[in-house]
């Protein structure tokens, strides 16, 4: 195929700017450790090129029949992604993190996707740019792989970057400025998803 490098450039960018999975991976790495947010990564690297197949195996057939599931997938996600920026603004002072407070599971980052908008997004660029009519199915199977692999290095720096930043934010006013930064540019990210 052509254009292979082309579709793993494309994930490769699409992977690494920032968007809901990058600022939840960053504040996970930050808040909890690599250890303890490696399911969360490999929830992202898994769930993601699934509901790529997904989509491009036919549920966009059935989002065409039924407009109002995609309304309902995008109300859905706005207002988990409002939950969670709530839940890092809210959490201001590192003693609440051993409270009870955990990183996304495997099974949640997996079902995180499905309500992420820059996911939904990315599928429909990259299946729209990168498939015709006669490739859909080979073509995302590539792009699905080309995910798969661009997810560990891209979201990983992320999670690695917010790691080691526990050198730099020690205080529980680190914390709370760190925690409503990316609650707000939580938020942020999702807006330009929100009006397409």
């Amino acid at each position: 195929m052509d254009n292979l490098l082309s579709i793993f450039l494309f994930s490769l960018v699409m992977t690494i700017t920032p968007g809901p999975n990058n600022i939840m991976i960053l504040a996970s790495g930050l808040n909890f450790g690599i250890r303890k947010s490696i399911p969360n990564l490999l929830g992202i690297a898994f769930g993601f090129p699934i509901m790529l197949i997904a989509v491009g195996f036919g549920l966009d057939s059935l989002v065409t029949q039924i407009p109002g599931i995609h309304l309902f997938v995008k109300v859905a996600g706005v207002g988990y992604l409002l939950f969670l920026a709530y839940k890092m603004f809210v959490t201001t002072k590192q003693k609440k993190l051993n409270q009870g407070a955990k990183p996304l599971t495997f099974i949640q980052a997996v079902l995180f996707q499905w309500v992420n908008p820059k996911a939904w997004v990315m599928i429909f660029s990259g299946i729209g740019v990168f498939t015709t009519s006669t490739d859909m199915q080979t073509t995302t199977l590539i792009l699905a792989l080309s995910f798969f692999i661009a997810i560990f290095p891209c979201n990983g720096s992320w999670l690695f970057l917010g790691s080691q930043m526990k050198k730099l934010i020690k205080t529980d006013f680190h914390y709370k400025v760190f925690n409503r930064t990316m609650a707000i540019l939580l938020l942020v990210s999702v807006i330009p998803s929100v009006f397409k």
